[in-house]
């Protein structure tokens, strides 16, 4: 009997070490960090709450709240869903510190990934700002090579703290935060989509720094102060080649069911056409406006159709990036599958071959009742 009792014990011992209970995540303001490119650390913090649903996490870039309410726990392990995208976090936890990966399956990129508790602090300075790079500045980046490219930094600084963004004539580098340290400029932004890091050395008129995305690519840039800097007109930059009044193009929705613009749902109404990815954050804000605009202004005459250019491996993935998106934000228009395995914008105006290229995630096109083309907007 006592052999039995012990053997008992014994195993009772073995499962409760093989499924303890869940350790329970400190509420509060936690620390992050990614490891980019050159040993540098790119920061963010979080707020994390326990709900009756769950954990529930608040990331903050600047002026930007990224709510996200899939995590997974299991045990000691914990999956962080980034909400539309598909990235995540994985790893293992204690109460107070998270150490794991920020992942994308699709791009077979890995990050390391960090995060404490208790600590607000985004980047730390040891001295105050020597100067203020509040205002405009004209930017280069890949500056002297045949990748370089123009960008607007649009910059607010007080005291130490510095935030806002480099507009592109593709779009954005999103919500920037950070710091000036001295004459060194830093900021970050991580969205579930995108892990930004800027670097820099400032002068009362020059920034020389390095972009970092993630730690799969970095550029220089160079910079100086112009009040006056424009990007070239958004509306533009795309447009039908010689010989071209209309778009063409037959791909599936989510129901692998082929749509066209001469569907009789098209006819005589006019129809916005939206050239995006699921991955794309400037896409995702862009989503949200177009599909609360079609909820608040149901018009007869009027067709919202998207075109998802996908980094998904298989037709099956792409399409439930799509339903994700589609689920997680309420999307009343079609979104239908025009490419998957790349975004690449070259294969993509493959796609599009009436356009001169495909310049921007997202690009809108307005179409008039007639089917002609009136308008489009990169960016």
């Amino acid at each position: 009997m006592r052999k039995f009792y012990g053997f008992s014990l014994l195993l009772l011992t073995l499962f409760s070490c093989l499924n303890p209970e869940n350790e329970e995540l400190k509420e509060g303001r936690w620390s992050a960090q990614l490891e980019v490119m050159d040993k540098e650390l790119l920061p963010f913090n979080f707020d994390l709450k326990k709900e009756h649903s769950g954990y529930v996490i608040n990331i903050y870039n600047a002026e930007e709240t990224i709510h996200v309410d899939e995590i997974d726990i299991n045990n000691d392990s914990i999956k962080i869903k980034m909400p539309a995208f598909e990235g995540y976090i994985s790893g293992t936890f204690s109460d107070s510190a998270i150490k794991g990966d920020f992942i994308k399956e699709s791009l077979d990129r890995i990050v390391p990934f960090n995060a404490v508790f208790g600590d607000s602090t985004r980047f730390r300075s040891s001295e105050n700002a020597r100067l203020n790079v509040s205002g405009i500045w004209e930017t280069k980046f890949s500056p002297d090579t045949e990748d370089e490219y123009l960008a607007k930094g649009i910059f607010s600084q007080e005291k130490n703290r510095v935030s806002g963004t480099f507009r592109t004539n593709t779009g954005d580098y999103r919500y920037l935060e950070g710091i000036v340290d001295g004459d060194s400029l830093r900021l970050s932004t991580f969205d579930g989509a995108h892990a930004f890091l800027f670097t820099a050395k400032v002068t009362d008129s020059s920034l020389t720094g390095t972009f970092y995305s993630g730690n799969h690519f970095k550029e220089p840039f160079i910079a100086h102060r112009n009040d006056q800097f424009e990007l070239a007109d958004a509306e533009s930059l795309t447009f039908l080649k010689e010989g071209y009044e209309e778009l063409q193009f037959s791909f599936p929705n989510t129901s692998d069911v082929l749509v066209s613009l001469e569907d009789p749902r098209f006819n005589d109404k006019v129809v916005v056409i939206q050239i995006m990815g699921t991955w794309c954050p400037n896409c995702l804000d862009e989503t949200k406006f177009l599909s609360e605009y079609v909820k608040t202004r149901k018009r007869d005459n009027f067709e919202v159709v998207a075109l998802a250019f996908e980094y998904a491996k298989t037709k099956d993935l792409a399409f439930k990036r799509i339903e994700r998106l589609k689920n997680r934000v309420g999307v009343p228009y079609p979104i239908l599958l025009a490419q998957y395995g790349s975004s690449d914008k070259i294969k993509a105006n493959e796609k599009l071959p009436m356009l001169n290229h495909i310049l921007s995630y997202p690009t809108t096109i307005f179409i008039d009742k007639r089917g002609k083309v009136r308008k489009i907007h990169t960016g």
